[in-house]
């Protein structure tokens, strides 16, 4: 967690937003009087005594994690916004905290149908996509879910904290180290569903292997400035700039400095593509999405996100497996409620803004559809259906 090395009325006014308290409740659980807090409201700038600072370190230390990790948060912003670090100080890899999200699509076909009919309902994604859940049990994942849709794809879900990384290097090794069990393991666990939930017929885990993993990474805390931020961004969403993959089996640092040096010069990926809406950050790469709220009441939150890379994988998985198909030589057969229509229905539902969307929302959207290429495959997939139409 950032240190307060000096408490003003302006931080002690943010402790009391994240532990949610009016001023009388504040003032109650500091021991002080309500009047104090009152004159923090009128005089944010105003320098607290010693005696008063160490009310407020034991205040904080007595919040809950997500407590402690909100003002974490909304302290790295305000600093950055009002007393920026320096520019050295700012420019180096950082402790920070860091939330997980893979997304590991399957495409099923008929396979999916006792799935589906096994799990429980669950909202439509930005798609518009009929979809349900099933829980999983990853070993390590705080949350795990799998995703069924009625178009006959799976997309597994895994949710995954890290706390006090010391560097964005040591969390690129993870990863790709990681990326080597996860499809095996996706696919074990789809044919213990299958087993559980279907008919009795043998479903060997290795063609239910997803052929490949994406990744959405929110950052949580952290002490970066401005400049140090974006950069952290970059290497969250693009962390194959830090590793030598040569040897998947064995992922190694690049070599010592190499983070460093990304920070120093203000590394950025040419083929990323960045949004932010003034209260958030965010990065979208080949291979993943890196987003930082920085006021976190008014950003967007990483659920948003998350619904749209579910429905994004399940789409590609789908249109994937059609293209595939003609690649075989052989023409693509889908049931009718999914066919041509059914992908131009998802391609203007995820490529149309909605007139409730925020901008921030928006050009989210926009970042991730981009960088995946997925409405130009949804537009091949749908031709390769009409022409195949009898």
């Amino acid at each position: 967690m950032i240190a307060v090395d000096r408490w003003t009325g302006e931080e002690a006014l943010l402790l009391r937003s994240v532990m949610r308290a009016s001023v009388r409740e504040f003032a109650g659980r500091l021991g002080i009087s309500p009047r104090t807090v009152s004159n923090w409201q009128r005089n944010k700038t105003s320098v607290c005594r010693p005696q008063m600072a160490q009310i407020l370190d034991t205040a904080l230390l007595q919040c809950t994690p997500a407590e402690q990790e909100a003002f974490s948060l909304r302290l790295a912003a305000l600093r950055g916004a009002s007393t920026p670090l320096n520019a050295e100080s700012a420019a180096r890899p950082a402790p920070c905290t860091v939330v997980s999200h893979k997304f590991l699509p399957v495409y099923l076909g008929e396979r999916s149908t006792p799935l589906y009919a096994a799990g429980s309902p669950c909202e439509p994604g930005p798609g518009g996509l009929e979809q349900r859940v099933l829980p999983a049990d990853h070993h390590s994942a705080q949350s795990s879910t799998v995703h069924i849709y009625a178009c006959g794809v799976a997309v597994v879900h895994l949710e995954e904290h890290h706390h006090h990384l010391e560097s964005l290097t040591e969390l690129a090794l993870w990863r790709y180290r990681t990326y080597l069990k996860e499809p095996g393991w996706v696919g074990e666990w789809m044919a213990h569903l299958l087993a559980r939930h279907g008919d009795g017929t043998d479903h060997p885990a290795q063609s239910l292997v997803p052929q490949y993993v994406l990744s959405a990474y929110e950052l949580r805390t952290h002490s970066w400035s401005s400049a140090g931020l974006d950069t952290a961004l970059q290497l969250l969403a693009t962390p194959s700039v830090l590793v030598n993959r040569q040897n998947p089996a064995d992922v190694v640092p690049l070599g010592p400095g190499v983070e460093e040096a990304k920070f120093r010069d203000g590394w950025a990926h040419p083929e990323a593509v960045t949004f932010d809406g003034g209260v958030s950050r965010g990065v979208v790469g080949w291979s993943g999405v890196a987003y930082h709220p920085q006021q976190d009441e008014r950003a967007l939150t990483m659920s948003q996100i998350v619904a749209l890379e579910l429905d994004v994988q399940a789409l590609w998985a789908l249109s994937s497996h059609i293209l595939h198909t003609i690649e075989d030589g052989q023409d693509p057969v889908m049931p009718t409620a999914y066919g041509w229509r059914f992908l131009r229905s998802a391609y203007f539902r995820l490529t149309t803004a909605r007139p409730t969307e925020t901008a921030q929302h928006r050009v989210m959207r926009e970042a991730i559809l981009a960088t995946s290429e997925l409405p130009d495959r949804l537009r091949a997939a749908q031709d390769a259906l009409r022409d195949s139409s009898p």
